[in-house]
């Protein structure tokens, strides 16, 4: 009497699962493999025919069966975790290869700035032994790489950030955001807001360069380029600096083009915004810590006109903060980013028509994230 061979329990769920990666186009190959072998194994083939409909041998019928029926059919479509050959390096070493992996080639006598695997890998080949991990003698860089992943380490890149030198950065960026907050009240409110009181956002643009054409633009054609074509070679003219004052009520830009941003041309910016609103009306005035924002010459000027400006200083390294970098981000994005000029003075020309062509359809720039202040609506900022 022939003795039954035994089959892997199959549901009805387990059936549609293997059928699914049976006819799927995405599933790895050995994983089709194994879902042919125990379906046909399941509808009873012989296991010559089931070798020949899956592709694959006998052994790995064979492999496949026994390991369904032990794990069961879904778990037989993986491989199962091997031990491997054990672990030839030490705890200790590879803290110590994380250790070397924190510091610079400069505290080692190397030229390198920042490590690079081979590099590494070197490095610990000639002082492994000294140091009491021989299992390190024949690293690769390789497995330095799965050391330093291990940890998330990449020693081999250098990602900047600012450093906050001012210890008084959250007081300052407070009274900016009040300035900011004010605003916002102010045009929600009208008939609250103080017509007396004007906030302008100040920055400098520097080093704006006059550069020139060395041959014509080509004009895009149909069927041939479909972009403006230039010569990469140019002729420098100068440079020249914008003084900006963004209005943050009316969204108005006051602005002068001049050839360096001194105290003097400071002063004059200021002498313009005194021209431009009320006599009786108080200036405020966000600004960064620019030396010419406090030099004695503009010390000497605001000392003529009393309790006409009221200056409110970004902390250091926060220009960020200050909204009129938006509108030079615009005006870059806009005009800078492709100018050319046939000279200095076509520069100043074009940058003084952009500021009133911008004049003519003012944008309010507003600043929206007051997390940390806000306020009810009953309530008036401060």
């Amino acid at each position: 009497m022939t003795a039954r061979r035994a089959k892997p329990s199959l549901t009805n769920d387990d059936r549609k699962y293997l059928e699914q990666v049976r006819d799927s186009r995405t599933e790895e190959i050995r994983r089709v493999e194994r879902a042919k072998v125990l379906l046909a194994y399941d509808e009873g083939l012989p296991i010559v025919r089931i070798a020949e409909t899956a592709g694959v041998s006998l052994p790995t019928v064979h492999r496949c069966i026994k390991k369904a029926l032990a794990i069961g059919p879904r778990a037989a479509l993986d491989d199962i975790q091997r031990t491997g050959r054990p672990t030839q390096i030490t705890p200790e070493a590879r803290a110590w290869v994380v250790g070397l992996a924190c510091q610079k080639p400069t505290d080692f006598g190397y030229s390198y700035e920042v490590w690079t695997e081979r590099l590494l890998a070197s490095h610990i080949h000639r002082e492994a032994l000294s140091q009491g991990h021989p299992s390190l003698v024949k690293l690769s860089p390789g497995t330095v790489s799965k050391i330093l992943a291990a940890q998330d380490l990449q020693p081999h890149k250098v990602r900047y950030y600012c450093e906050r030198r001012d210890p008084d950065f959250e007081p300052k960026m407070v009274q900016v955001l009040h300035v900011y907050q004010q605003v916002e009240w102010d045009f929600a409110h009208p008939e609250s807001a103080d017509p007396l009181v004007a906030r302008v956002s100040y920055d400098e643009k520097p080093g704006i360069q006059a550069v020139g054409p060395t041959t014509p633009d080509r004009p895009p054609t149909p069927g041939e380029h479909p972009t403006w074509n230039r010569d990469y070679e140019y002729v420098r003219h100068g440079t020249v600096s914008l003084l900006a004052g963004l209005d943050l009520a009316t969204g108005e830009v006051i602005g002068l083009v001049r050839d360096r941003h001194r105290s003097h041309e400071f002063i004059e910016f200021l002498r313009a915004l005194d021209a431009k609103y009320p006599k009786e009306a108080r200036i405020q005035v966000i600004l960064d810590n620019h030396s010419a924002h406090t030099s004695k010459e503009t010390r000497a000027y605001l000392a003529t006109v009393p309790n006409r400006f009221e200056f409110v200083f970004t902390p250091f390294h926060g220009s960020w903060l200050n909204l009129v970098e938006t509108f030079f981000a615009k005006m870059t994005h806009q005009v800078l980013r492709h100018i050319q000029v046939a000279s200095k003075e076509e520069l100043v020309r074009r940058l003084e028509q952009y500021l009133r062509e911008v004049n003519e359809q003012p944008v309010r720039f507003r600043w929206t994230h007051f997390t940390p202040l806000q306020v009810t609506s009953d309530q008036k900022a401060i």
